[in-house]
């Protein structure tokens, strides 16, 4: 058999797959754009947010510890699909899976206590630690 032929075998399924996804694809978007509603009405380009007209700018600064939070949480949660991935395989690993385990453990601890020991974890904002710290002093 020819290898173009064999290629072209091998391909076809997701040459297949991939045309399935375009055409379902169009069809969603197609669907849309021409059963959907058409009106223009004063506030139909105006945000809506749970039947609340919003005042005020829509660009409000948010703390930076948000988004560090968040980011910590995703590292942090990414921990325990690991350790799951690990347990379900832990008469394959053996014993140096676990040591590995404990290591990665370990290594995780460690950042989460270095995170807590530079404030990373602290909520208040400056004006509050400093304020603490005062009430702290007079104590």
């Amino acid at each position: 058999m020819n290898i173009e032929a064999t290629l072209v075998s091998d391909l076809l399924p997701l040459i297949v797959y991939f045309g399935a996804v375009l055409a379902v694809t169009g069809v969603m978007l197609g669907g849309a754009y021409f059963l959907g509603q058409r009106h223009s009405a004063k506030a139909a380009n105006e945000p809506f947010e749970s039947g609340i007209v919003p005042a005020g700018d829509v660009h409000i600064r948010f703390s930076i510890q948000f988004y560090l939070l968040a980011i910590f949480f995703v590292i942090f949660d990414m921990e325990s699909v690991f350790l799951f991935a690990w347990s379900v395989a832990l008469r394959e690993s053996g014993w140096p899976g676990f040591i590995e385990a404990v290591i990665f453990i370990g290594v995780l601890l460690a950042a989460l206590i270095y995170l807590w020991s530079i404030g990373a974890l602290d909520w208040r904002t400056r004006r509050q630690r400093i304020d603490a710290q005062k009430s702290r002093r007079r104590e």
